[in-house]
């Protein structure tokens, strides 16, 4: 399978994830297959909730700010995102996270707002930093291990104060960069948790390892390691995009968000050409605060294509691309 394909299919997937949970979102455990008992025969993208069909939140939203800003910006301007972030924000979407919009509203600068939320509420693990973070993981994966990690860190710390959030962004920029070089990332765990702070390390050990269920999450799956957690046992316990969509929704919860990091990861794993047209046909995601633009499947797939074109490369990629 193409690269190019992989990085497509973790950009779209996501967005595939985000709009199929979403209007499950907070429900019970098992609520999508209790309404789509039958793999396959259509009519999953339901909408609701106040959600259109297709239609993406907050997290699809976001990671097109994230990697809008990457492009236009030729790398990580931390202080433009920060700032589309808040023009976002200030435009009413349909969806935010209390701790995001708390942190884009509080009026402090863009490199002290999320430390001053921490540092008040002593509580900023929850999972938005991770879901925005399909577009920034392909953009960073070819500059190699370290950078990719790094930049997920950078980037989560805009909003979320407790590192965390940023350990468990640089694990699933970890995971999508080796998705792309074509590794098995269920494999890698082990050697990625290595990587990551040691004050951390233990409680990610715990819900990516082969034998932890969601039913065993100790903290509501909002939190960013059980959401993590979940999107990986639900990558592990499946064997195709569509399988890995229903388990991740029937997880229940926070169902768009665990779904969107799925989706990267399946997307990623399995391939565009495993994402279901039926899917992929009516999904959009709006902009507030951009003009009214809408994204469909055609510009999704072209920020993808130029998120792998333009990324910065380590020098061994670099050497390999050279003509």
């Amino acid at each position: 399978m193409e690269r190019m394909e992989r990085a497509v299919a973790a950009v779209v997937g996501s967005a595939v994830g985000d709009a199929l949970g979403a209007p499950f979102e907070f429900g019970p455990p098992g609520a999508f297959s209790a309404r789509f008992p039958q793999p396959g025969c259509g009519g999953e993208m339901c909408g609701g909730g106040g959600w259109e069909p297709g239609e993406a939140t907050d997290d699809t939203q976001m990671a097109v700010l994230v990697a809008e800003s990457l492009l236009q910006r030729g790398g990580p301007d931390l202080p433009d995102i920060f700032a589309r972030f808040q023009r976002w924000a200030a435009a009413d979407p349909k969806d935010i996270g209390l701790q995001t919009e708390d942190v884009l509203t509080n009026g402090m600068p863009w490199d002290l707002a999320a430390a001053i939320h921490f540092q008040v509420n002593q509580r900023a693990a929850g999972n938005g930093s991770l879901m925005r973070a399909s577009t920034s993981a392909v953009y960073f994966a070819r500059a190699g291990q370290s950078a990719t990690m790094d930049a997920a860190r950078r980037i989560a710390a805009l909003t979320h104060g407790d590192r965390a959030a940023w350990e468990g962004t640089a694990i699933f920029h970890e995971l999508i960069r080796l998705c792309l070089a074509g590794a098995d990332p269920l494999c890698a765990l082990p050697d990625v948790l290595d990587l990551i702070h040691p004050d951390h390390r233990q409680r990610y050990a715990t819900v990516v390892a082969a034998d932890w269920h969601p039913d065993q999450a100790t903290e509501f799956n909002g939190a960013v390691w059980p959401c993590l957690g979940s999107a990986v046992w639900a990558l592990r316990s499946t064997s195709s995009f569509e399988d890995a969509m229903r388990a991740a929704i029937d997880v229940g919860g926070d169902t768009d968000t665990v779904a969107a990091v799925t989706g990267a990861l399946a997307g990623a794993y399995h391939g565009l050409e495993a994402i279901p047209v039926r899917w992929t046909e009516p999904l959009h995601v709006p902009l507030p605060g951009f003009g009214g633009r809408v994204l469909r499947l055609a510009d999704l797939i072209d920020l993808a294509h130029r998120l792998e074109a333009d990324a910065p490369r380590d020098a061994e990629s670099a050497r390999a691309a050279a003509p």
